[in-house]
């Protein structure tokens, strides 16, 4: 009869460990790269400024103009042309695509 018990703890042990691997894959591949993400996502808004070449999520290409204390943005579309918009609604991927230099011509 003990015998039986003693297996059943074993068993119990390998659950625990299988569900904290399971945890731990979990938050290495999901929860960590997606937190970075967000932080990296934070400093880019943050660090945005008058002059920078913006694009937004909804693929409007612009110029900052002015950043407000309210969060938002006061863009230029086309010369002489304004739009106000928030802060988040900027694409940090896209933006990042059209500041980069041009490759040099082979």
């Amino acid at each position: 009869m003990t015998h039986y018990i003693l297996q059943a703890q074993g068993g119990g042990s390998f659950q625990l460990i299988f569900l904290v691997g399971m945890v731990l894959v979990f938050w290495l591949f999901f929860i960590r790269p997606q937190a970075k993400k967000a932080k990296n996502q934070k400093k880019f808004i943050e660090d945005l400024q008058k002059g920078d070449k913006i694009v937004t999520i909804a693929g409007i290409h612009g110029k900052i103009q002015q950043v407000n204390e309210d969060g938002t943005l006061n863009i230029e579309i086309s010369p002489g042309n304004y739009i106000k918009i928030e802060k988040s609604a900027i694409s940090m991927d896209w933006t990042a695509q059209i500041n980069k230099p041009a490759a040099p011509a082979k």
